[in-house]
């Protein structure tokens, strides 16, 4: 088979990436009358992307204000835009958080909100509930990265600490009709998970919050622990009249890239296998990824090769060292180490953003021969994995993928590219 498996795997990175892309998903779902006038407000690393799809397609006056991610705007007219820090919060995304909420406040019913919802939203729309700093949630939210808690536990914690999520801006927004789009990053594509539901109802309490700050050790200051032991700390419940004007659309999830990528495998003559939306620890994601791809190319199950298997979702990483590297970069190292170098077996691993972690790269590329090349160079993979540093190791490697933001996020994609089974059943 004549192809370039690097190439491939970094256009089956591009098709993942380019079906979530808020230019081709998100005009088809708005209101069928977009006349009048409509205020577009915004949170995530897609907002800017989005807000440039409706300016576009919408007929009526427009106004409105979307915060992103440092480096994912995106030029619009009518639509303000601003930056501010991801994945902990700056004063920036505190500042315009408290604009959102003015903006929305006082409306009637006559009124009709859009709202832009993607992935990091939770984080860019920080507005600390009353009585805690923004300090107190830097501090939490620092501590929950490096703790190892999945998504859902992030965003429980969040919720209670906020005075915008859990359903509380479009609770402000009452009595006018809300119309939110959202591009999920979160395994289950849960409305009270993505961006931590500032619009939907959550079912989720004060004490869970509380249960899972104790599960993972994180100390709080006293006026956190009092505030979640308050009724007032509680989100907005299912059945609240406030959200009765409140609707939400799903516009793209990580399947749809998945799928989309399975399309593009065919064509280029492999078999995909879509094992889905993942969580759980990067290194050990990466273990049972490596066992799979051993058993297609000893035994050629659950499929032959020449195939692809395709993941996304999203991991986890609990830190212990003092290396460089987000989630992909540390699924790839694992996935290395524990290959050591299996022929013929090629994987990307990277973020649909752009950014893995807090670095400037979205991912990297493992080959068959990074194991024995980094170990020419005096790398050995599962020290820099003890140390977290998978973006040392692949840097090393010159393997780092580098898109620069995409103004999209449907989270984590992995691709492993097996080339040729032996089908050794002895």
């Amino acid at each position: 088979m004549s192809v370039d498996p690097q190439q491939l795997l970094r256009e089956l990175f591009a098709t993942a990436i380019d079906a979530a892309h808020p230019q081709q998903v998100l005009e088809a779902h708005l209101p069928s009358d977009r006349s009048g006038r409509v205020i577009v407000i915004g949170a995530g690393k897609a907002a800017a992307a989005m807000a440039q799809v409706v300016e576009r397609c919408w007929q009526g006056e427009v106004s409105g204000l979307v915060v992103t991610r440092y480096g994912h705007g995106a030029p619009c007219e009518k639509i303000e835009v601003v930056e501010a820090a991801h994945p902990v919060p700056d004063a920036a995304g505190l500042a315009v958080a408290k604009r959102v909420l003015e903006l929305v406040s006082n409306l009637t019913e006559d009124d009709r909100v859009i709202f832009l919802l993607s992935g990091g939203g939770s984080a860019l729309l920080a507005l600390p509930a009353e009585g805690i700093t923004l300090a107190d949630k830097q501090s939490i939210n620092k501590a929950l990265l490096k703790s190892g808690a999945t998504i859902g536990e992030m965003n429980c914690v969040r919720k209670h600490l906020s005075a915008i999520k859990g359903g509380r801006l479009g609770k402000a927004c009452w009595p006018a009709t809300v119309y939110t789009y959202a591009i999920s990053d979160v395994p289950g594509d849960l409305a009270t998970v993505i961006a931590s539901g500032p619009t939907v109802a959550d079912p989720s309490t004060s004490a869970e919050a509380l249960a899972i700050l104790k599960r993972y050790a994180i100390e709080v200051p006293v006026s956190v622990r009092n505030w979640l032991q308050s009724p007032e700390s509680e989100t907005v419940k299912p059945g609240d009249p406030s959200l009765a004007r409140s609707h939400f659309q799903l516009i793209a999830r990580p399947q749809q890239s998945l799928e989309a990528a399975a399309v593009k495998c065919r064509q280029a003559g492999f078999s995909p296998l879509i094992l889905g939306d993942l969580e759980g620890e990067s290194r050990e994601v990466a273990k049972v990824h490596a066992g799979i791809a051993r058993q297609i190319i000893l035994h050629g199950q659950p499929l032959a090769a020449p195939c692809v298997i395709l993941s996304g979702g999203e991991t986890t990483v609990t830190v212990r060292g003092n290396g460089r590297g987000g989630r992909n970069a540390e699924f790839l190292l694992s996935l290395t180490d524990s290959l050591k170098g299996l022929p013929g077996v090629y994987a990307l691993a990277g973020d649909t953003d752009g950014i893995d972690g807090s670095e400037d790269n979205a991912g990297a590329i493992m080959t068959p021969d990074s194991y024995a090349r980094a170990a020419a160079l005096g790398l050995s993979a599962s020290d820099e994995l003890d140390n977290n540093n998978g973006y040392g190791y692949f840097e090393a490697l010159d393997a780092l993928i580098v898109t620069e933001p995409t103004r999209t996020n449907v989270n984590d994609f992995r691709a492993i590219l097996i080339l040729e089974s032996t089908k050794n059943d002895a």
